[in-house]
């Protein structure tokens, strides 16, 4: 009897030493993916509900299998959205979810967007949860911006508005002596009038410096994008149509036409380097620029010249225009 309960009692422990190799053999075993799996974790999933997610997407073998190695490791797993891919383990699966290894996505806003079309754009982002506030026209860097999914569209917008406060406080600290500007809020404004002029990195600088020239002489900045945004804010959306001679007539806050000095708020996001062009603008005597039929502009230190640009680019617009 005593022989039998010592054979039945070693059996016993074989069974258990095997059942938990097994386990963690099978909690270490190594399995490819032939294409990329994501999992979505909400928030306050229990630790049961995951697993049981994961066996489910065919990630992870029945609990009882590998039970031992799993409660030891899934103590401290993390909400939120993860993808796992290539050659894997449940291990590996585990230490990631416990790291917390989401997904990371990104939205980029370009150089120059309004308020209309970034409101669009976060509205539109179905990875980003929640309303947005009223928003400020020029108050958010462009810039790319990694978010996880279930981010608020309120607090992505606070680190865009974060960004470009501290971008525009480094240029302001740097800003050259005796500008006709007075305040951070003012070279906002007069960076997002040189991002609409012109997408040519070399040429912000120029356009810079013909819109300091006019501000120290007083004289009517003239700047086709005011016009337009004043269109764009009394509608709410883009014009998509190109300005008429009557809209560079009808007065608003934001026509440089009609009105002299600076337009009443910036009429968009301007980069770094364009606010770094305002505030740094290279001495040149020019007052005029105009198109060039090329992508670019062409400028001018007197009206005169000017002219003959305007009407060199007339010319050059009829002859594309030809058939």
């Amino acid at each position: 009897m005593k022989r039998l309960l010592l054979v039945f009692t070693a059996s016993f422990f074989l069974l258990c030493a095997g059942l938990v190799f097994y386990s963690f053999y099978r909690f270490n075993a190594a399995f490819t993916l032939t294409q990329p799996v994501s999992i979505t974790i909400p928030p306050g999933t229990g630790k049961q509900q995951i697993l049981s997610m994961l066996h489910e997407a065919d990630l992870f073998p029945p609990l009882h299998v590998s039970a031992m190695p799993t409660l030891m490791q899934a103590a401290s797993l993390k909400a939120g959205e993860y993808e796992f891919s290539g050659t894997l383990s449940p291990a590996i699966i585990l230490q990631k979810i416990a790291r917390g290894e989401v997904v990371i996505h990104k939205i980029t806003v370009p150089e120059g967007w309004n308020i209309f079309q970034l409101r669009n754009a976060l509205a539109a982002e179905e990875k980003l949860t929640g309303d947005l506030p009223v928003l400020s026209e020029g108050a958010y860097l462009p810039e790319t911006y990694h978010f996880r999914r279930g981010e608020s569209r309120r607090a992505i917008l606070a680190r865009m508005e974060k960004a470009m406060q501290e971008v525009l406080a480094n240029a302001w600290r740097a800003r050259a002596a005796d500008l006709p500007i007075t305040s951070p809020q003012q070279a906002l404004i007069l960076a997002s009038i040189i991002e609409r002029e012109t997408a040519i990195a070399a040429e912000r600088p120029l356009v810079a410096s013909v819109y300091t020239n006019r501000l120290r002489r007083n004289m009517p900045l003239q700047a086709d994008p005011t016009v337009a945004y004043g269109i764009e804010h009394a509608r709410g959306a883009p014009l998509n149509r190109p300005l008429t001679r009557a809209d560079l007539a009808h007065d608003h806050p934001w026509n440089t036409y009609t009105r002299s000095g600076l337009p009443a708020s910036p009429i968009a996001c301007p980069g770094a380097a364009s606010i770094a062009s305002a505030l740094n603008p290279p001495a040149t005597s020019y007052l005029y620029f105009v198109a060039d039929g090329k992508g670019g502009h062409v400028f001018a230190t007197t009206l005169g010249e000017h002219n003959r640009n305007v009407a060199a680019y007339r010319r050059k617009m009829r002859e594309v225009s030809l058939p």
